[in-house]
C-alpha cells in the first residue's frame, strides 16, 4: 500500500464499475479501496506536499488538450498476480502525463518508461482466486464509454481522496 502522501494523475472511466463490481464479489480484498474506475496515467505522481498552483494548472492544461475520448474495452490480460482491461485508446493521455512530467517514472521504472495503459480489476490473491475474477469479468465485455475527466488523487490516512478533477474538453 502506497505511503500517506502519495498522489496519482488517474483516468475516470464511470463505465468500467460493473468489472471492479465483479472483482469485490470475488474477494473485495483484490479491489483498492477508495478509487473508481480510472486508467493510471502517472503513478507515483509528486509528493501531495508539492501540489502547488502551477502543478494544478498544468494538470488541467494537460486535461484541457484532449477531447473526452471514446473507450472500448475489449481486452482481458491477466498476469501472475494481476487482472486488468487493455485500454490503449487512453495510451495517448499517459503518454502526455509522462512527456509533462519527464522526471518521474511511471510505477517508478517497475514497468519500462512506457507502460501498457490498462484499468487494473484485480491485484494479488491466488491464481484460482484471480481465475474467478477473470471468468466474472469476460461475459461483461465490452465495454464502452467515454473518459471525463483526469483525476489527482492523493493517499491520506483515510485512504485515496482526490484532489482535483480536470475534465477533458480539447
Amino acid at each position: 500500500m502506497p505511503e500517506p502522501g502519495t498522489t496519482a494523475l488517474v483516468i475516470l472511466l464511470p463505465t468500467a464499475e460493473p468489472v471492479l463490481a465483479a472483482a469485490r464479489r470475488v474477494d473485495p480484498a483484490l479491489v483498492r479501496p477508495g478509487l473508481p474506475a480510472h486508467v493510471t496515467a502517472l503513478y507515483p505522481f509528486l509528493p501531495d506536499t508539492s501540489l502547488t498552483e502551477e502543478v494544478i494548472a498544468a494538470v488541467r492544461s494537460l486535461a484541457a488538450g484532449f477531447s473526452p475520448p471514446e473507450v472500448e474495452l475489449t481486452e482481458l490480460v491477466t498476469a501472475p498476480g494481476f487482472v486488468a482491461l487493455a485500454a490503449p485508446a487512453l495510451q495517448p493521455i499517459a503518454d502526455a502525463a509522462c512527456a509533462r512530467w519527464p522526471g518521474i517514472p511511471p510505477y517508478g521504472g517497475r514497468f519500462g518508461p512506457r507502460p501498457a495503459a490498462h484499468l487494473t480489476v484485480a491485484m494479488g490473491g491466488s491464481a484460482d482466486t484471480l481465475g474467478r475474477v477473470a471468468r466474472d469479468v469476460r461475459p461483461l465485455l465490452p465495454l464502452t464509454g467515454r473518459a471525463a475527466a483526469l483525476q489527482l488523487v492523493a493517499r491520506t490516512e483515510r485512504g485515496w481522496e482526490p484532489r482535483l478533477e480536470a475534465p477533458f474538453s480539447g
